[in-house]
């Protein structure tokens, strides 16, 4: 191997999974303040959301996963949709006759009449 090719600071990381605690051993150079003792050798902890230990891709499970509460803001906003919609469904509509009142006040011009 060439030497000087790796930044300073490459060194063995473990990389934890916050959805099952699987860990893995590689080369980084990330910064971190936390350390795990693995095998009596002490090591900087990176924990990660999702790995490839929980990855629906990886694992074919099907579950959410949700760490930021998106999902929650979702339901959150398809609710108030839903509200919405019910509101301005139970709002009475207006009559053909003040439709056609208000277009004329405005300057509209009447719609022609259908031929059968």
């Amino acid at each position: 191997m060439k030497k000087e090719i790796h930044p300073d600071g490459y060194r063995p990381v473990v990389f934890q999974d916050s959805n099952n605690n699987q860990t893995f051993i590689t080369r980084s150079t990330v910064a971190t303040d936390e350390t795990i003792s693995l095998d009596g050798v002490e090591y900087p902890l990176v924990k990660v959301h999702i790995s490839s230990a929980s990855h629906p891709f990886f694992t074919g499970e099907e579950r959410i996963v949700d760490v930021e509460g998106r999902v929650d803001k979702f339901k959150a906003r398809q609710a108030a949709a839903a509200k919405a919609r019910e509101t301005r469904a139970a709002a009475k509509p207006k009559s053909g006759k003040k439709i056609k009142a208000e277009a004329q006040k405005l300057g509209a011009k009447p719609a022609p009449a259908a031929q059968e």
